[in-house]
């Protein structure tokens, strides 16, 4: 890969960056509802362990605006996990396996952001935390569910046609 090409690269993966930090602004008034779980998982199909620059351009983006605070610090490895979760199935050409698993992490989401918690508060504030978030966390992993049942084979075709030209 030539320097021009590792540099339209990481052009195109701070965009992506920009565009994980848009979505979620624009979408900011819909509780739990949000394109960051499916536009990672369309983005590790294409880039793999790339996709971790456009998270962190986007927690960096989260910081700079909204300042520092308890959940960048899940932010910083939430994402990550969300990747690692996906580079596996990158060869997998269906919407469904990536609509299962971003329900479920949906799901799953308090429990992963409980993390901090448990250190700094206790096992009791951490399960209190999953527990008064379980209806939140059921919204969460049904928007994901929808939105990638619905979008991951039209939004992946899309990136794969954007990055092709």
């Amino acid at each position: 890969m030539t320097r021009v090409q590792r540099l339209a690269r990481l052009l195109i993966l701070t965009l992506l960056g920009v565009l994980l930090f848009a979505s979620k602004f624009v979408l900011q008034h819909l509780p739990n509802i949000e394109l960051v779980s499916l536009l990672l998982m369309v983005y590790t199909r294409k880039f793999g362990v790339w996709t971790l620059i456009p998270v962190y351009i986007f927690v960096g983006l989260e910081i700079a605006v909204y300042g520092i605070n308890i959940w960048n610090v899940m932010y910083l490895y939430v994402w990550a996990i969300l990747v690692l979760l996906c580079l596996p199935l990158r060869r997998v050409e269906k919407g469904w396996p990536f609509a299962l698993l971003s329900g479920a992490f949906g799901l799953l989401f308090g429990a992963l952001c409980s993390i901090p918690y448990f250190f700094s508060f206790g096992a009791e504030f951490a399960l209190s935390w999953i527990i008064s978030g379980l209806p939140f966390d059921a919204v969460h992993g049904g928007g994901n569910f929808l939105l990638a049942l619905l979008l991951y084979t039209p939004l992946s075709k899309a990136l794969d046609r954007a990055v092709k030209n």
